[in-house]
């Protein structure tokens, strides 16, 4: 962090945990997911396929996702990809739809992974599937929590080392990811600035700070003091505060997004209420910044989102739209004959 920090140069966390299935990352690491190239293939038309991905994509974050698209087709067909017919894909596009109830663009993303790995490298220019499939999308809104909900749901969070980064999501519209890769290189509590590094579209962007949640980074950091992660794991053993301490401070794992979200569901059946995960924080930040009088461009910079379309979704879920709405409405009946 900018004050009160006594390290002048940190080295990079490294992980080399092993990999607890075939063609999984080895490590856990939210900010730096591991090349597919580097993958341990479990077929070598997987190896192939890596290398096509390379060569088509330069962000590590598309060539992970088309990697795993097409490492759960093999799975749910239990052979090598390469052996799978027409007629396999076929059935377990049908399986995903109809059972699994995937999203169209989930699907339309598995569809353009197979033509890749099935057209292009495999040569099936003669399979029809490809154009039997057709997805439409839906017009859903996301959840949104009321702030009355929100300040609820963080009351049910007990401990420390969740309720900071939980909060400092709905705080600064983070992703989840986002947050948990935070350095004390990426807090600059003078200027009041938090820097997201590596984010969605390998873009970096800077978001304000509130000096009341620097102060309550910097207290927590204060107690670990890892000499890289603002939130460092805590890894196995004794849960007493001098145990989880040392812990924090020596590991170069951060902690792992499975552990938010599993306090978060806990803690919203706590609340009873229907939802509640790490990214429902962030579109309730959007909202309930939207709703404050933010600027509709502000918000977009501040989510990191490309497309403004991306961010007009959250004009549609705002209690204050609608009452102008409601306003205008009533304005335009005054007055007139009865």
């Amino acid at each position: 962090m900018s004050k009160n920090n006594p390290h002048s140069s940190t080295p990079r966390p490294e992980n080399n945990q092993p990999s607890q299935k075939a063609g999984a990352p080895r490590h856990p690491d939210p900010r730096r997911r591991v090349d597919p190239l580097d993958y341990d293939h479990p077929w070598p038309s997987m190896a192939e396929f890596a290398k096509r991905l390379a060569l088509r994509h330069d962000e590590n974050r598309t060539r992970h996702s088309y990697y795993r698209a097409m490492r759960l087709v093999h799975e749910h067909c239990k052979c090598d990809p390469a052996l799978i017919t027409q007629n396999q894909f076929r059935d377990y596009i049908l399986h995903v739809k109809t059972v699994k109830n995937w999203k169209p663009k989930t699907i339309r993303q598995t569809v353009a992974c197979a033509k890749l790995f099935f057209v292009e490298m495999l040569g099936h220019a003669d399979w029809t599937v490809f154009s039997q499939i057709k997805t439409k999308d839906h017009d859903e809104l996301p959840p949104v929590l009321t702030r009355d909900q929100v300040r609820n749901l963080l009351l049910h969070i007990r401990l420390r080392r969740y309720l900071i980064p939980i909060k400092l999501i709905y705080c600064c519209g983070l992703r989840l990811s986002e947050c948990l890769s935070l350095t004390i290189h990426d807090i600059h509590g003078k200027e009041n600035k938090l820097m997201v590094r590596n984010s969605k579209g390998q873009k970096d962007r800077m978001v304000p700070l509130p000096t009341s949640m620097y102060n309550e980074l910097r207290e927590y950091w204060n107690f670990h003091r890892n000499p890289l992660m603002i939130f460092p794991s805590i890894g196995r053993g004794h849960h007493d505060r001098e145990s989880l301490r040392q812990r924090m401070r020596t590991t170069k794992d951060p902690m792992h997004m499975a552990s938010i979200q599993t306090v978060m569901v806990k803690a919203r059946k706590e609340i009873n209420i229907p939802y509640g995960s790490a990214h429902t924080l962030r579109h309730s930040f959007a909202t309930h910044m939207l709703e404050a009088g933010a600027h509709l461009h502000t918000i977009q910079a501040l989510l990191g989102h490309k497309q403004i379309n991306t961010t007009m979704v959250y004009l549609h879920l705002t209690h204050q739209s609608e009452q102008d709405a409601l306003r205008l409405m009533e304005d335009l009946c005054e007055g007139l004959p009865r």
